[in-house]
């Protein structure tokens, strides 16, 4: 094992990948369903460099590629969950403050079990960090204690902070079946109009706050299948086709008249439907009620397929690179729309390069804006910055000509590229500084320390989203891990659960303000 641990050290880019190998294929092993999934990838560093340590060989992987691979990893998570945050923060903000006053309540049982324990501030403040597997807010605490006495505390408490963020995810998705946010699966159905509702079709949507679409409608048995219009009258006898969820569905079906034997959409004569991918930049940016596809067409778009996940559409849906679009429109018009709406496999995988290199550089300079605080200043740091405009990127949509949203495809590929490395990164600093930790006299104190405030932070705010808020096992395996700011735990979630979109806008949802919190609050335990 010796000599491999030599050559490995010698050279680092082999390490790197080594170690990204070998861990995603520890990773893919599972136990009763349950697989460390890219974290296996943490936890090989950590042990091989650790490894190498004890023999006085050091294995590392370059800083630099580790914070390439953290920023690109938010940047991009940011530009994914951009349009979910920003729709949901609004109902959502009073669980971002109770995840702050948890994070509170867990610095203040660093301070005291310190104290309790005999345990100096600087060190406390260093335990807090990696209990918290905040690297960022290592960096406030030694800034602030002028020493490197929190790194032995970080070191020692990082490893327990990870687990325990793994197991209460673990946790969270056990009760995943009974999520009440589960996107529902769209059926379509031909409805007979036996009632003269007075209404058109844009009204009967919105009488159910858009959750269903129109795609077809015919008036009378003697006229031809046209595609359904807003502005369209609903009248006794009209079939008319509609999309959404069951439950919806069937209550419109009762609301209008009956299912109807006959299926508008299985005759494709005179109307079709065609699922088109949008790789036109020209197209994308822009909100489905701006392209006027009705207008231009005569077509409407029933359904939106973003990732693995369909939705109904809507007007105010912005459409991104990469969207799998359900266009039902006069059979003559899909070579037409397909040419707008673009429909190339290249729509799915282009990483846009002028987003990906400006917007980088904004996030990381915006990371680096230093905030006056009393007894000093904090920067938010390049992770925080980078996430902060991706956010805003992927809800804006488009600038002028430049679209600020990357495909799905796309941006899931580096995201979970830049995740590896960082792991790989992190890994192997976290196990060099665990050896020398564990040469310290009071490692032991430091790791129930630890463990006691990694407890305190994950029960609680288990306890408080659970119990007082009623999140879904799936969105708060996602804020578990947003709260921790620990992308090893996001990869096991999203795992598990096969890249749910919730686990995404969890994540999102409260990794700023977490990683905001523990910076002030790991500056003002190690000054104390």
């Amino acid at each position: 094992m010796e000599p491999i641990v030599v050559i490995l050290a010698a050279q680092p880019i082999l390490y790197l990948f080594f170690i990204v190998g070998l861990g995603s294929v520890i990773g893919r092993i599972s136990v009763r369903g349950i697989g460390l999934g890219a974290a296996a990838v943490l936890f090989l560093a950590i042990g091989i460099s650790a490894l190498g340590a004890v023999h006085d060989i050091e294995l590392y992987v370059p800083e630099m590629l580790g914070t390439f691979g953290l920023v690109l990893f938010t940047f991009t998570m940011g530009l994914q969950s951009g349009p979910m945050f920003f729709a949901s923060l609004r109902r959502n903000y009073r669980q971002i403050i109770a995840m702050v006053l948890v994070t509170g309540l867990a610095a203040v049982v660093a301070l005291l079990g310190g104290r309790l324990l005999g345990i100096d501030a600087p060190t406390a403040a260093g335990t807090f960090a990696g209990a918290l597997t905040n690297t960022p807010a290592l960096a406030a605490a030694r800034d602030a204690a002028g020493s490197q006495a929190p790194t032995v505390g970080y070191a020692v408490a990082y490893l327990g902070g990870v687990v325990g963020i793994l197991v209460t995810v673990t946790l969270a998705l056990r009760r995943r079946a009974a999520d009440t946010d589960t996107p529902p699966e769209l059926v379509t159905r031909t409805v007979r109009v036996e009632v003269s509702t007075g209404r058109s079709i844009r009204e009967e949507v919105e009488r159910y706050d858009e959750r269903i679409s129109f795609s077809r409608i015919r008036h009378g048995e003697q006229n031809p299948i046209e595609t359904a219009d807003d502005e369209d009258m609903l009248h006794r006898d009209d079939l008319v086709t509609l999309v959404g969820p069951q439950a919806d569905v069937e209550a419109v079906t009762r609301d209008l008249g009956h299912a109807s034997s006959h299926r508008l959409e299985a005759d494709r004569l005179q109307v079709d439907m065609r699922r088109i991918i949008v790789s036109n930049p020209g197209a994308a940016g822009r909100t489905i009620g701006e392209l006027d596809l009705a207008s231009r067409f005569g077509a409407t778009i029933s359904r939106v397929r973003r990732g693995d996940v369909d939705r109904v559409a809507s007007d105010d849906d912005m459409l991104q690179l990469g969207d799998r679009v359900r266009v039902v429109a006069p059979a003559d018009q899909m070579a037409a729309i397909s040419a707008f709406l673009g429909d190339s496999d290249r729509g799915m995988s282009n990483i846009t390069p002028i987003l990906l290199g400006l917007g980088m550089v904004i996030g990381i300079l915006l990371g680096q804006v230093a905030f006056p605080v009393p007894g000093g200043i904090f920067t938010i740091g390049a992770a925080a910055g980078t996430l902060l405009i991706g956010l805003m990127l992927g809800r804006v949509g488009r600038i002028g000509p430049v679209v600020t949203a990357m495909p799905f495809t796309a941006s899931q590929a580096l995201a979970e590229l830049g995740l590896l490395i960082f792991l790989a990164q992190a890994g192997s600093m976290a196990g060099a500084s665990i050896v020398i930790a564990f040469g310290s006299g009071e490692w032991t104190r430091i790791l129930l320390l630890g463990i006691v405030v990694t407890a305190t932070f994950c029960v609680g705010l288990y306890v408080v989203m659970r119990r007082l808020f009623h999140v879904g096992g799936t969105k708060l395996s996602g804020m578990l891990s947003g709260a921790q700011t620990q992308p090893a735990a996001l990869a096991y979630a999203n795992d598990r659960t096969g890249y749910d979109a919730r686990v995404a806008l969890g994540y999102a949802l409260v990794y700023p303000a977490a990683m905001i919190a523990k910076i002030l609050l790991g500056q003002v335990l190690g000054g104390m």
